[in-house]
């Protein structure tokens, strides 16, 4: 028996319902720095064990590439229980796909890929939503993320960089955390090419610093601000379940990207993309940020 499809979108109709979402669709690429503190209880390379932890810095080469679904994704909306005469009509959700991968610059070893939607989410009456964006993605350690927000543009044009703190953090709650956890974070040695003494400490000023050359020929920004902990959150296979063990396991994620559109004095105007991400990783009863950042052109 066949189902009766609604016929795809027009390319216009896609941009239209995708919002401020339109303008991520594309092919991206460039370069950025990761910040992460790993469990070291193996001594099997590439871990250097046994002790508790180790941190890893890494210059990074980033490919981000992301399409629109190409179809209308009705979401079913019901009659209410509390007054049967009423109800939510369907919604119709627009997103995109993506493909992420991220290599270290230097030995070219990956580090992370990821796949996943970008989706706008329309408001609606039950229950009672704004409209809202959405990141859903897969990572092969096993981990699911959903986190939502809001898009919104600059109101200047141009970013604003909040400072992170990659200060671990004892998590429940206790004694404040010895020299020994905290030392090695502002003893490790950046890459190379990280020449910004303070990327440990506050990882937006790669971003920063990055966009030196363009800031001033800014002429609007596209902020996109999502949060696990706000709505979604983050699922794992038992191996990563910290409440059973002690593995790294994934607890939170926060992101902000910006779409920022450059205006030279001589040529064509043109796009980058940067972001911000926090992810949590929680082991020893420690919250360790797990940071990073990249700055992507348009390909």
């Amino acid at each position: 028996m066949l189902t009766r499809f609604r016929p795809g979108p027009s390319l216009q109709e896609q941009v239209e319902q995708l919002g401020l979402l339109a303008d991520l669709s594309g092919r991206w690429s460039g370069r950025g720095f990761n910040l992460i503190s790993l469990p070291d209880f193996d001594s099997t390379p590439p871990s250097t064990g046994p002790k508790p932890f180790r941190v890893l810095l890494s210059a990074t080469h980033e490919t981000l590439e992301l399409e629109p679904i190409g179809a209308h994704v009705p979401n079913r909306g019901s009659e209410s229980q509390a007054a049967p005469t009423t109800g939510q009509p369907d919604i119709t959700l627009f997103g995109l796909r993506y493909l992420q991968r991220i290599n270290d610059v230097d030995s070219h070893e990956p580090l992370h890929i990821e796949n996943g939607f970008w989706l706008n989410v329309p408001s609606s009456a039950i229950p009672k939503e704004d409209p809202s964006i959405v990141r859903q993605g897969s990572i092969p350690h096993g981990s699911s993320i959903l986190a939502q927000g809001k898009a919104f543009e600059s109101q200047d044009g141009k970013p604003k960089f909040a400072t992170l703190d990659s200060t671990p953090q004892r998590n429940p709650a206790g004694a404040a955390l010895s020299s020994n956890y905290l030392e090695p974070l502002t003893t490790a040695t950046l890459p190379a090419r990280i020449t910004n003494k303070d990327a440990v400490k506050n990882p937006n000023v790669v971003l920063a610093d990055a966009i030196q050359p363009f800031i001033e020929h800014m002429t609007a920004t596209t902020v996109l601000s999502i949060s696990s902990k706000t709505a979604g959150g983050v699922l794992n296979i038992p191996f990563l379940q910290n409440t059973t063990n002690n593995n790294a396991a994934a607890t939170a994620i926060e992101a902000t990207f910006w779409i920022e559109t450059v205006q030279p004095d001589k040529g064509h105007p043109f796009q980058l993309l940067q972001y911000s991400q926090i992810v949590t990783l929680n082991f020893l009863g420690i919250d360790w940020p797990h940071i990073s950042v990249a700055t992507l052109f348009r390909q």
